[in-house]
Formats: structure tokens, sequence, C-alpha cells
């Protein structure tokens, strides 16, 4: 696989569809955060070995046109001085360079092209980075509130819960009372009827002895005793 076949997906990349599948974005951003340093520092390099080329195809460009132009000078020279012979190989030396560097343009317009394609791989690179730093800290801050949040809503339920069995108790609290009072009613119902007559014997007999003992005394004042 080629260098531009192999970064290809980074030009396309979209930060904001890998963030949405992240579970945990506070940890996984730091994990992605890595793997896009390693990836940039792959791209570095890379990006620095076809810029080379470019500049090493640019240079044999260079010398080659350089030296179809001495030869062409040379041919001039020759025809000036009357050596047309001279003045031939200088031309077939020059014809022979020039379909040489007709060759040399294509390999530098691909590796030209080639450059341009790295480094604009290279630029959105650290511009994903950078702006993925920038979102690091709002990124984690939006985490531990939905955290937090979790927490609340996971006591809410508890809360929930907690009243739902409050509730119960105190409805069996009721039932309790309810079965206390029926139960108290109950013995109260089974008790034997008050017999007012024989209650208020007493009453009336204490008063039958304090009538005897008046008697008696009486009697005794009687007899003189």
């Amino acid at each position: 696989m080629g260098i531009l076949d192999r970064f290809s997906d980074i030009i396309r990349a979209n930060i904001n569809d890998v963030l949405d599948k992240m579970e945990d974005p506070s940890k996984m951003i730091e994990q992605y955060l890595k793997d896009m340093m390693k990836d940039l520092a792959e791209v570095k390099q890379s990006t620095a070995a076809v810029m080379a080329e470019e500049t090493r195809t640019q240079r044999l460009v260079d010398n080659n046109q350089a030296e179809v132009a001495k030869y062409l000078n040379f041919s001039k020279k020759a025809l000036e001085a009357g050596n047309e012979g001279d003045a031939r190989t200088f031309i077939a030396k020059k014809q022979e360079l020039e379909n040489v560097g007709a060759g040399l343009m294509t390999a530098y317009a691909a590796a030209h092209e080639n450059a341009i394609k790295m480094r604009q791989m290279h630029d959105k690179l650290v511009a994903d980075i950078e702006a993925l730093k920038a979102r690091r800290e709002m990124i984690k801050a939006k985490t531990t509130i939905a955290k937090t949040q979790k927490k609340l809503n996971d006591i809410k339920t508890v809360n929930v819960k907690t009243k739902g069995a409050m509730e119960a108790f105190e409805r069996m609290e009721d039932k309790a009372n309810k079965m206390l009072d029926e139960a108290n009613a109950m013995a109260e119902l089974n008790m034997e009827p008050i017999d007012e007559a024989k209650a208020l014997e007493k009453k009336y007999a204490s008063k039958s002895t304090a009538s005897v003992d008046e008697e008696l005394k009486k009697l005794k004042e009687e007899l003189g005793k």
C-alpha cells in the first residue's frame, strides 16, 4: 500500500463522528489524542519524505534543463566555428537529454501532486488535533456533569422506592391499629353485662349493718348497759 493510500482516510476523517461513538468521551478522547499524535508523527515523516522526493526531482529537472541549454550552446558555437559535425553531435546529445527531461518532468509533476496531498493531510491532522485539544476540557466537563446527573437520577429512583416503602409501612401500621381496635372492641363486647341490682347491694348492705348497730346501742341504753 502506498503512502497516499495509507493516509487517505485522514483527510476524510470526521472527528465529530468519532466522538459520537465514544462510550466514555472523557477517557476515550485521551486515547484518541494519543492515536492521532502517533498518526501525526508518521504523517510528518511520510510528508517529509514526499516533499524531499519533490525537491530531488525538481533538482533533476533543473540539472537536465541546464544540460540541455549547455549542449544547445555548444552546438551553436560549433556551427559558428564551422564544425557542423560537432554541432550534430551536440544537438543529438541535447535531444537525448530532452527525452530524459520529459520523463523527469512527469516524475516531478507526480511528486509535486503527492507532496500537496500529503501536506494537506498533515495540515488537516494538525488542525484536528488542535481542535480536539481545545474541546478536551469542555468534553470532560460535560462528561462529569452527565455522570453527576446520572447519580442524581439514581438517587431520585431510590427516593421513589423509599417513599413507596414508607407508604406501605404506614398502611401496615394503620392495619395493625385497626386490628387492635377491633380486638379491644371485641373484648369489651365479650365482658359480662353489669347487674345494677347487685352493684347496689353493697351500698345498702352497709347501711343495713349500720342500722343494726344503732339499734343495738339503743337497746343497751334502754337496759342501762
